[in-house]
């Protein structure tokens, strides 16, 4: 099925440092494996992956004049991610992160919001939302509830399917900032250690019920190498992830989102969406940034059927 997807608001450029065990004393330098820069954000990254998934899909956000902003332009193009509902800002550098990469893949970033602390609704073009069968907004805690929530009210009065992905980490006032958006949301799509946070329940699936009362059609919740779980007002499905040699966990939570929505779009159920959700996710462990490795909808699906019957 045809997928064509309006991936709006956090756009980021990543600099991975691979083969970092400390930070160096005082001036000294030290040898790194790797420099690798990659596109990223909760919009960006999730639009690169599904664009190598086989979806149509076109970035809305905001970047600088800067040439940050031109690197990060390009490496979207090259992945044939359509730019031209990014907005260019003189006010404020792209958002950029440094991330130095452990050995065992975890990874502490220095972090600059820029731009995408600039991104209003009103630097989305009036025909934002045309030939469009699922928005996706990243981060909606920097356009505030009220008005990720008018936009995600518009998507669905058109008759698209729309998903939420939060950047900011978990905090029960961070919920209530954006809880406007949740009934507009059919599919929210946080970490585990948000769901916690947001709601103070005391176990996971308890967390992703209570967001899914709050107004969410489905919650489907990563929880690293454990999987997945997805819950619903049906109830709750616990989706394992798959074994693999990590290399670099940046990226993996925008990479499930991309194989989620994807897998929605070709008509499965949630659980069986969260499965290729983690299967994407794998491939983006095993390779540095969002970007790693050359995976498409087909390499993704038949790892997914190999590691089931690895398993059995």
């Amino acid at each position: 099925m045809s997928m064509v997807v309006a991936a709006v608001g956090v756009h980021v450029l990543d600099t991975h440092v691979l083969g970092i065990e400390s930070i160096p004393a005082g001036s000294e330098g030290q040898l790194v494996e790797t420099i690798r820069m990659s596109p990223a954000g909760t919009a960006g990254g999730t639009a690169v992956v599904l664009s190598r998934l086989g979806a149509t899909v076109r970035s809305y956000g905001a970047v600088g004049t800067d040439p940050v902003g031109d690197t990060l332009l390009a490496l979207l193009t090259r992945e044939g991610v359509d730019v031209a509902g990014l907005v260019r800002k003189d006010s404020a550098q792209t958002s950029a992160s440094v991330l130095p990469v452990r050995p065992d893949g975890e990874r502490p970033a220095w972090h600059c919001i820029g731009a995408n602390g600039a991104f209003t609704l009103d630097d989305l073009p009036a025909d934002v939302l045309d030939g469009v069968t699922h928005l996706h907004l990243g981060g909606p805690e920097f356009l505030g509830g009220d008005a990720a929530a008018e936009l995600l009210a518009r998507a669905r009065a058109a008759g698209i399917t729309t998903s939420l992905d939060v950047l900011a980490p978990g905090d029960p006032d961070m919920l209530a900032w954006i809880a406007a958006a949740l009934p507009h949301t059919d599919h929210l799509l946080p970490n585990d250690e948000q769901v916690l946070g947001f709601t103070g329940a005391a176990t996971l699936a308890e967390g992703a019920l209570a967001l899914v009362a709050a107004g969410a059609g489905c919650v489907a919740v990563t929880q690293g190498a454990r999987g997945a779980l997805v819950a619903t007002a049906d109830g709750v499905t616990e989706v394992p992830a798959y074994a693999v040699e990590v290399v670099d966990t940046t990226g993996c939570g925008d990479a499930f989102s991309a194989g989620y929505l994807r897998g929605l779009s070709l008509d499965r159920t949630p659980a069986e969406a969260a499965a290729l959700g983690c299967a994407t996710a794998a491939q983006v462990a095993q390779g540095l940034g969002t970007d790693a490795g050359s995976y498409d909808l087909a390499a993704v699906e038949a790892f997914a059927r190999s590691a089931a019957t690895m398993a059995g």
